[in-house]
């Protein structure tokens, strides 16, 4: 009698290679060819992240943003938990069931990580306009780690106390993680898929008027490869559920590859690998709507950030970019943006001070010729 998390049908055997594939250990130690897989790509993508490191750093502390900051606080989080499910489940016996369970808890772990990163990054994009402040971030980081806290434990407890028969290990009598079961996983696959397919038209309806939607095509890219790799997925997970089709599994073990081994340097490519490259970083969720408001020191703001082709060194870049993070943009009549002359100054580096070149505000000094500077 199959359990009803699963399929009525026989579940899928085990010599089909899609099946062998999640199983199979090399030279009959417990290193799964499937876990190998899913580590090698985060393992390389943890390489890149410690090459990059201390730029990332410098950038971070440049710009003090704390939108760019959480981005890459939750890279790291990704990359560092699935790496370990990778090593522990490496190490313990599966068809043990103390190995078994901590095998699949392991696995919740890292859906939750991922989930919750997911979610933030939609609500970080559809809402950037109206997180104005860290304490909204933290709001936002809250709620979706509630939601994804709520999903991943219902799908642990599907998964170890109604496990699918098509992930069961007959020749040694075992279950493989099967995602909470064919039913939730091919209707959260739906659920998901119907979401950000919803987002795609959200540019063309007219709820775009009461909305400050993002413009920057990188954002509605991610929006869009998720929508399919969701779909592509409901298509597996119905064919197994009730078509019992060998393909069906073959279709689950890509889109699973695909999003555990994947998505983290996907959401780092899409949003901070413009920030952290050598150009000038732009704006990572662009607006048609401008705020013309004085911001507080607790605000977010990612205003068009000042070239970084003449700057020579680390002090110089660091001294630069910390006085024009909070700076609100304030545009005159005539198109023009007069800056302040000490403005101006603050943006000479330390380096360039200690020089001993003096700059006095009021009148012009000799060496110097006056300039009519227009009033703001």
């Amino acid at each position: 009698m199959h359990d009803i998390n699963g399929s009525d049908l026989p579940p899928v055997k085990e010599d089909t290679f899609c099946k062998h594939v999640l199983y199979y250990e090399i030279n009959n130690s417990w290193v799964r060819i499937w876990d190998l897989i899913i580590l090698i790509p985060n393992a390389l993508f943890v390489l890149f992240l410690v090459v990059r490191f201390n730029k990332a750093q410098l950038k971070l502390r440049a710009t003090s943003s704390p939108i760019f900051l959480t981005f890459y606080t939750l890279v790291w989080g990704n990359v560092i938990i699935s790496l370990v499910r990778c090593a522990v489940s490496m190490t313990v016996n599966p068809s043990v069931p103390l190995g078994g369970l901590v095998d699949k808890i392991l696995w919740v772990m890292v859906r939750f990580f991922l989930l919750a990163t997911e979610m933030s990054v939609v609500i970080f994009g559809l809402a950037f306009g109206h997180l104005d402040s860290r304490s909204s971030i933290r709001y936002v980081l809250l709620a979706t780690s509630l939601i994804s806290l709520a999903f991943t434990v219902t799908q642990g407890t599907l998964e170890i106390v109604m496990p699918d028969d098509i992930f069961h290990i007959d020749t040694r009598d075992y279950y493989l993680f099967g995602h909470g079961g064919m039913l939730f996983w091919f209707t959260s696959s739906v659920i998901f898929a119907i979401i950000y397919f919803l987002i795609l038209l959200l540019p063309w309806i007219p709820l775009r008027e009461y909305l400050a939607l993002p413009t920057k095509l990188s954002f509605y890219l991610y929006v869009l490869l998720l929508a399919l790799l969701d779909t592509t997925q409901a298509i597996g997970t119905g064919l197994l559920a009730w078509g019992n089709m060998q393909c069906g599994l073959c279709i689950v073990d890509v889109t699973t590859w695909l999003y555990f081994s994947l998505y983290t340097p996907l959401v780092y490519h899409t949003f901070l690998s413009e920030f952290f490259s050598v150009s000038p970083p732009s704006i990572m969720f662009s607006y048609k709507a401008q705020m013309d408001e004085p911001m507080d020191d607790d605000q977010v703001s990612l205003p068009h950030q000042q070239s970084f082709s003449s700057l020579k060194t680390d002090s110089d870049y660091i001294y630069q970019q910390s006085n024009s993070v909070y700076d609100s943009t304030l545009f005159e009549a005539g198109g023009t943006t007069p800056m302040n002359p000490v403005y101006s100054a603050s943006l000479q580096s330390p380096d360039s001070i200690a020089s001993g070149q003096s700059i006095e505000i009021g009148a012009p000094t000799s060496g110097f010729q006056s300039q009519n500077m227009p009033s703001t």
